[in-house]
């Protein structure tokens, strides 16, 4: 469908692809990766022929329709639906033709049009916008709102519904949910997964790709590199490659046994079983594919608190909203390694909360106590906006007060070895902030508020404009990070992965959620459109799980036959412990640089098909265990 045949890109004196060559397959769906700046909207544009060519050409298939997303959307006055609609050409045309024909009672004419119409269901088209918009977080009031009217985020939204509306054979997205909620992500993916076309899809949303794509292009020094399956494919097989380049099996080994801390940690810190199981499930498949990552370029951490008072937070019946409520009688606590996850519709008052915690924005009633000690490290939504575009990231982290900045970035040495692991290497710590990608804006937004040493992280949609390298090591940043904090945010992993308790907001009432993220899922993906335009009242006691004390009460009687299942899960979990120590026997082997010698070759591939099956036995095990572990927990 489509061929890069010896294709050279540059922007400025950037080299971006140096004689690429690949070719995607008509109806494949097709993830393009790579770190920021790398070149991925450009080969975008290079595809729909915005972008000139240094070398080689780019072979499409005759007669292809092409949709793109664009991030950029002009201040028209023109009403939201009418927009979104226009990028129907064919049918705008048609429209036109009809008018005419009615106007001069061309009836043959008219005739015709009506019949074209029919062809390409124009009758449908109104409704199908009104379904996009919906599905996206617009309501029926939106739709007749000129778009002038509507921020940035929202006109981008604008443009991804026009890229959905518009009929093609090849759709092309880039960065479409990075502003979405989680709601209108959920309702994108279903959209896409019905997408009959081919796909190309610019994301950090390692969820959000695993569930739409069945390809990667992965951009590798200048070059480009395709995959056989979905993200988490991609990953599994780049740690595999690049645990044979014996330069980085070291740096590997490293960084496995960090996360197998974090998975020590998680263990200990989870404050429910159910979510202490999946986190662990999620962990241990972090561990075998964290390789893929070994060459970051993104090295950060958290720095731990200087004071960590054990109260921080006590929120009182505390109403907020503007003219009137968005929620009401919001009642918790943020202890000092409380990790909070808040889930909620679009609108529902979740950046509204936080700006009220931050200090932003006042409340309407209620009361928010803080400790004297508390020290806020606050990511909004639009976090970039508030930098200086004129100053360099050497001199924003500079600029930061010196009781507000950790003693280990005073001098301008220290400061440029922690941008270092921000990816701001010799001069481009010095360039001004206002030439960088949004990604890179992003990343030096995330520095100042790590420069300051937070006892309490209100983060706001923090993946935004980041890329996956970025993205995997902000999750390991927190994962480490030793304070609490409350996060918002679209991406499901990073939340499985970093948060243990979850608070929802739904018609404005504010209750804990007692199940995971991925529940949450599953419960959005069965709620009916009428609900979710509603947003009924009585969703949220939906997905709120019976009260735990009552359920092991009510189980009582019938814990007796419980014994046969005990009895089971020990020896699975002895089955397990066994393949684990074959499987630590089997990397101590490869630990051993002897092993990639040219006369071990078969040793070697013997041993990495040991691994593999040692590998997918232990995953049948844990799946056993944990089907088990589910029965027990009914009880």
């Amino acid at each position: 469908m489509i061929s890069l045949n010896n294709v050279s890109i540059s922007k400025g004196n950037k080299k971006l692809l140096d004689d690429a060559n690949i070719s995607i397959s008509e109806g494949h769906r097709v993830g393009v990766i790579g770190r920021n700046g790398c070149g991925k909207t450009s080969l975008f544009h290079a595809i729909s022929d915005e972008t000139h060519l240094e070398t080689g050409e780019i072979k499409k298939r005759s007669n292809l329709r092409l949709s793109l997303m664009t991030q950029e959307t002009p201040g028209v006055e023109r009403a939201a639906i009418d927009f979104v609609i226009d990028a129907h050409a064919e049918f705008r045309a048609l429209e036109k033709q009809q008018l005419i024909a009615e106007e001069l009672c061309d009836n043959d004419a008219l005739a015709t049009v009506v019949s074209k119409l029919d062809e390409i269901e124009g009758y449908k088209v109104t409704n199908s916008a009104q379904q996009v918009l919906s599905g996206l977080g617009f309501s029926s009031e939106d739709y007749e709102k000129p778009v002038t009217d509507f921020s940035g985020g929202w006109r981008v939204k604008l443009n991804l519904a026009a890229a959905l509306l518009c009929p093609s054979d090849l759709l092309m997205l880039d960065e479409p949910t990075n502003h979405l909620d989680l709601e209108a992500t959920i309702w994108l993916e279903q959209w896409l997964l019905q997408y009959k076309g081919t796909l190309l899809l610019i994301s950090h949303d390692r969820t959000f790709l695993d569930k739409v794509i069945d390809h990667v292009i992965s951009f590798e020094s200048c070059q480009l590199r395709i995959y056989v399956g979905n993200y988490s494919a991609f990953e599994r097989q780049r740690a595999e490659r690049l645990a044979l380049e014996a330069s980085l099996y070291r740096k590997q080994e490293a960084r496995k046994k960090k996360i197998e801390e974090f998975v020590r940690r998680f263990r200990a810190k989870a404050s429910k079983a159910n979510q202490a199981q999946s986190r662990l499930r999620e962990l241990k498949r972090m561990q075998d594919i964290s390789p893929a990552h070994v060459d970051s370029p993104f090295q950060f951490e958290f720095l731990k608190p200087r004071s960590k008072p054990n109260f921080l937070l006590e929120i009182d019946d505390l109403s907020i909203g503007f003219d009137s409520p968005l929620a009401t009688h919001i009642n918790f606590s943020v202890r000092s390694e409380s990790r909070i996850g808040l889930l909620g519709f679009n609108g529902s008052g979740k950046s509204t909360l936080v700006k009220v915690l931050a200090g932003q924005l006042k409340a309407l009633s209620g009361q928010v106590k803080k400790s004297k000690n508390i020290k806020i490290g606050y990511y909004a939504q639009h976090q970039v906006d508030a930098l200086n575009h004129e100053a360099s990231p050497l001199e924003v982290i500079s600029a930061v007060e010196e009781s507000e900045m950790s003693p280990l970035f005073r001098t301008d040495q220290q400061i440029r070895d922690f941008l270092g692991g921000f990816d701001f290497h010799g001069s481009k710590a010095d360039e001004a902030i206002k030439n960088f990608s949004g990604g890179e804006k992003a990343r030096i937004a995330l520095a100042k508020i790590v420069s300051s040493e937070p006892n309490l992280l209100l983060l706001d949609e923090p993946t935004n404009h980041l890329d996956l390298d970025m993205c995997h090591s902000l999750e390991l940043a927190l994962q480490e990070y030793e304070g609490a904090m409350i996060v918002i945010s679209h991406d499901r992993h990073l939340l499985a992965n970093t948060v243990d308790e979850f608070y929802a907001i739904n018609t404005g009432k504010f209750k804990e959620y007692s199940g995971s993220i991925y529940d949450y899922e599953i419960w959005l993906g069965k709620i009916g459109e009428g609900e979710r335009k509603g947003l009924l009242k009585n969703s949220l006691n939906q997905i709120v799980r019976e009260d735990r004390k009552a359920a092991r009460k009510k189980a009582a009687a019938e814990r007796q036959k419980l014994a046969p299942l005990k009895r089971q899960i020990n020896l699975v979990e002895t089955e397990i412990e066994k393949i684990l120590n074959e499987l630590k026997l089997t990397k101590e082997e490869l630990s051993n640089e002897s092993i990639y010698g040219s006369n071990q070759k078969s040793h070697l591939v013997d041993t990495l098909e040991r691994e593999g099956r040692l590998k997918s036995l232990l995953q049948d095990k844990e799946e056993e265990w944990y089907q088990i572990q589910k029965k027990l927990e009914i009880y």
